[in-house]
């Protein structure tokens, strides 16, 4: 009983800021249960605790699950310490996690975001919002003249993705958040592609970062999660209370999945950025292939800022054909074995996908055109497969 006891004190004494970040992603802001000495959180499939009087939970902390629950908890403790900020918040979807940041504005307020964005994304804010009230400007944030030209005193918000879906695209998140803190706005990054293992957006002037957990924080393709981390502890009271009044909360079993996942984010993400870099070598050399948009290319057009803000290259790389022809696209999308044809990224089997009839259809042609999603265009996710499995795939769908 005594061992019992002595096994429950025992937590790392070393800060979760001070971890290096392989600790974090296993260590960081977690705590062995209390009640059992369990190593992992339990998954607390409850829906409310009890109340000693009323009004008088028996733990402070948790009262109703949609406000908070030790599951949930867990996870948005590990969210905070692997993005070095100082609280995370855990959604059912990255779509939910950008809703619930878009809930702090109104009708006349202006936001600025990039030109290209994720479809999703994109859909939300023109078809959602737009109908609003609240104006979108979609800019090439890489044209910081133009961008700055758009900020006048209704300007509430600047949101970014770097890497983008599924150009490749980067934005250089230190140059952007020293505007926004200049016109004191808020600065977002969509980090999803990127992940807290190769790129900190926090670290480099953002104020919120934004993940579609459901990629490679959970990394298996078996959750549909997101993610809000922020530095600042009165913006994230302000986001979690929009969070508890709408209720877009993830539950306590999927909280678990993705905690689970960031365990190894590291591992994996060691493995995406190796297959990755040789992937898109492999493409670029094919006679076959017109352009390859992989930041760890030369080749590419922001291949020096990646070098810079950013740890890895990542497992994201897009394509497209000699040709120009949608029809070569979808020969070698459906000749693919290994590779696996279907939505989504980030978990550890390869994926394509065709953004213009999928991921991005919701885009209106002419804009997907204006910002360079062609009909011949192809986005892999590269999975953590032996990579002469993959390449032989390649070839085979390419022949």
């Amino acid at each position: 009983m005594q061992k019992h006891r002595h096994y429950l004190k025992s937590q790392l004494k070393i800060k979760s800021t001070d971890m290096k970040f392989n600790t974090k992603v296993i260590h960081g802001g977690q705590h062995h249960d209390p009640s059992t000495g369990a190593v992992m959180p339990p998954v607390y499939q409850t829906s409310t605790f009890v109340q000693t009087s009323p009004g008088k939970p028996l733990n402070e902390n948790y009262e109703y699950s949609r406000a908070a629950n030790p599951t949930r908890s867990a996870l948005e403790n590990a969210f905070a310490s692997i993005e070095n900020g100082a609280r995370g918040l855990a959604f059912s979807s990255g779509l939910a996690a950008t809703d619930c940041v878009l809930r702090s504005f109104k009708a006349g307020d202006e936001i600025i975001a990039m030109d290209d964005l994720y479809g999703g994304t994109y859909r939300m804010f023109t078809r959602i919002y737009g109908n609003s009230g609240i104006k979108f400007h979609f800019v090439d944030m890489n044209d910081l003249e133009k961008f700055q030209s758009l900020i006048n005193e209704n300007t509430k918000l600047v949101w970014v993705e770097t890497p983008t879906n599924p150009l490749m695209k980067l934005a250089d998140i230190e140059a952007i958040a020293k505007i926004t803190k200049k016109h004191n706005l808020l600065f977002a990054v969509d980090n999803t592609f990127a992940t807290p293992y190769l790129q900190k957006p926090l670290d480099l002037g953002a104020d919120i970062v934004m993940h579609s957990a459901t990629k490679y924080l959970g990394g298996h393709s078996d959750v549909i999660a997101g993610a809000l981390i922020v530095k600042d502890e009165k913006l994230g009271e302000q986001l979690h209370f929009q969070q508890f009044a709408t209720g877009a909360t993830l539950g306590p079993m999927d909280s678990f999945l993705v905690l689970r996942g960031i365990k190894t984010l590291h591992l994996r993400m060691q493995r995406h950025c190796e297959n990755g870099e040789k992937v898109a070598a492999f493409l670029e050399n094919h006679p076959k292939i017109k352009a390859v948009y992989y930041p760890g290319l030369k080749s590419h057009p922001f291949h020096e800022l990646a070098k810079k803000q950013m740890k890895g290259f990542g497992g994201m790389v897009s394509f497209t054909f000699t040709s120009g022809k949608k029809e070569d696209a979808i020969s070698f999308l459906e000749k693919l074995e290994v590779f696996t044809l279907a939505e989504s990224l980030g978990g550890v089997e390869s994926l394509a996908n065709h953004p213009a009839l999928m991921t991005h259809a919701s885009i209106p042609e002419d804009k997907r055109k204006e910002i360079g999603i062609s009909d011949d265009l192809v986005r892999l996710s590269v999975g953590v497969e032996d990579i002469d499995d993959l390449l032989a795939d390649l070839e085979q769908a390419l022949s």
